[in-house]
């Protein structure tokens, strides 16, 4: 037994060594070289002698004005998940009643999410085109119905203005820069992306299983659909929801460089620059990846640090 359990253990091995070996090469390894480079000055256009500067690009970094205000930036861009989460799952207690050609709605609205995302994005990029624009079309179409001169449609990609009225060189607030801009838009095109996706189909997973004698037992007792939704259907969502929440803060941080890239470039005036669009920034255009690699683990300590906030508070109210 002792040689059959050992070639065994070698067969083994050698069914498992091309995914180690994958492993090892395509993510262990590239993440244990961005900790070394982090501490080195690398340049790849090499117009700097190669140094060990260990945490000077941290001290740098936290001295950055720039990463503050893509840092914001990328907070920003992260208030459309609550829209979001909420939209998932006001679709998905529509979409989990039994009706006849509820597979073709299911169907419709998880459409978006197999797309490819560049090609939705040049899409959307076309309707927020401020002068033949479908939707600015329809917005002046109502102010001149209802006859409103004083406001104009909103420049959408080409403004800097925001709903919180974000400054655009520093951090901070001006009532000048209230409005519609570019990271609005792309807000609500991530809404619109992100209510039938993969949300809606962990809520609709979850509804299938939930225990429809507590949902009887609760209108036998005279409970209202409020009352049920909030006592027996919420309660029993709140694991999926944890798992939402933390999933989407991880993806809000680490996200908004193909909207970036692809509809505008991190302009107008940054304000769509993200902290992964700032990475790839200064890794592949400014060729300074000693600097890139102490931003990636910088980012990487946010999202450690959000998510042990989102486990410590949010897993209070989930019960397995």
């Amino acid at each position: 037994m002792k040689t059959r359990r050992r070639t065994d253990f070698w067969h083994a091995i050698g069914f498992l060594l091309p995914n180690f070996a994958g492993f090892l090469v395509f993510t262990a390894g590239p993440v244990v070289f961005s900790l070394v480079m982090s501490l080195s000055n690398w340049n790849i256009q090499q117009t700097v002698p190669f140094q060990w500067t260990f945490l000077n690009n941290f001290v740098e970094l936290f001295h950055d004005p720039q990463f503050w205000l893509y840092f914001v930036n990328t907070a920003y861009l992260m208030l459309g998940i609550p829209v979001s989460i909420a939209g998932s799952l006001m679709l998905a207690v529509l979409l989990s009643r039994r009706l006849k050609g509820i597979t073709v709605y299911r169907t419709l609205f998880y459409l978006p999410s197999i797309t490819s995302g560049v090609a939705l994005m040049i899409l959307w990029k076309a309707l927020y085109n401020p002068d033949f624009g479908p939707i600015n079309a329809v917005i002046n179409w109502v102010l001149d119905r209802l006859h409103i001169t004083s406001v104009s449609a909103p420049q959408w990609l080409l403004s800097t203005k925001n709903i919180l009225g974000l400054e655009v060189e520093k951090v901070g607030l001006s009532a000048r820069q209230i409005g519609l801009g570019a990271r609005d838009a792309i807000i609500i095109m991530g809404i619109w992306m992100a209510i039938g996706g993969n949300n809606m189909l962990l809520y609709l997973a979850a509804l299938t299983n939930l225990p429809q004698e507590q949902v009887e037992a609760a209108q036998i007792d005279g409970a209202g659909k409020w009352a049920v939704f909030r006592n027996v259907t919420w309660p029993h969502l709140a694991p999926t929801t944890f798992f939402i929440i933390v999933m989407s803060c991880i993806g809000g941080f680490q996200g908004g460089f193909e909207q970036a890239r692809v509809m505008t470039n991190g302009g107008p005036a940054g304000t769509t620059m993200t902290m992964s669009y700032y990475i790839y920034t200064k890794a592949f255009e400014e060729f300074q990846v000693g600097y890139a690699s102490a931003i990636s683990w910088v980012l990487f300590a946010i999202i450690f640090a959000v998510t042990l906030v989102n486990w410590k508070f949010g897993n209070r109210e989930v019960s397995y």
